[in-house]
């Protein structure tokens, strides 16, 4: 199992940092490797992403706490688990510390692969795409931080804006799942 961390500060307030992160299904907006995050239901989520490879897993989320932490672990496909962690630095200053471990497909190949590049690859595009997310946090309109209209986390080298998304993806980027989940539904803790 390999481990890999990226760390980033964004000037917005750690709650509304926290709410757009656990926003899910606007990760293909922002990062370049995920292609698709769709809700199964409210702890449940199933993921495609392209770093050497096309791979694909369904998550549930466990060790949430709200406002401060996102854990979850895959329970099919591309074994993975990882936690981000929100530290509020005070005036309006939130880091955002992403921490996830991911089993290489294939084995002993798979290993063989990750030491030879895919890991400093896959920990390189990670710290890239936390980056333009706080460059969108960062950059948007005041008022404009809200989960549910974030038009504005839209980076031009994301998932999204080349054209790789899947049509599960495209779907929700026309008729956001997470509004069609009830407040009380929204994908929150799983106390495994």
């Amino acid at each position: 199992m390999s481990e890999h961390n990226a760390s980033v500060v964004i000037n917005a307030p750690t709650e509304q940092v926290f709410s757009l992160f656990s926003h899910f299904n606007d990760f293909p907006k922002f990062m370049s490797y995920v292609k698709e995050v769709t809700y199964v239901d409210s702890v449940t989520s199933h993921w495609v992403a392209s770093v050497v490879g096309d791979h694909d897993w369904t998550a549930v989320n466990e060790n949430w706490i709200e406002g401060e932490q996102i854990g979850w672990r895959s329970i099919s496909g591309l074994v993975n688990h990882g936690v981000v962690r929100f530290e509020n630095l005070g005036s309006s200053q939130t880091r955002v510390n992403v921490a996830i471990h991911v089993t290489p497909p294939a084995g002993v190949l798979g290993q063989l692969v990750e030491t030879l590049g895919a890991g400093r690859l896959f920990e390189t595009k990670l710290q890239e795409d936390l980056t333009n997310f706080a460059n969108l946090v960062n950059s948007s309109p005041p008022g404009a931080l809200d989960p549910h209209s974030s038009v504005y986390i839209f980076h031009a080298d994301s998932a999204a804006a080349q054209g790789k998304t899947t049509a599960a993806q495209d779907a929700t980027l026309e008729d956001d799942d997470i509004e069609a989940l009830s407040e009380n539904e929204a994908p929150r803790i799983n106390s495994r």
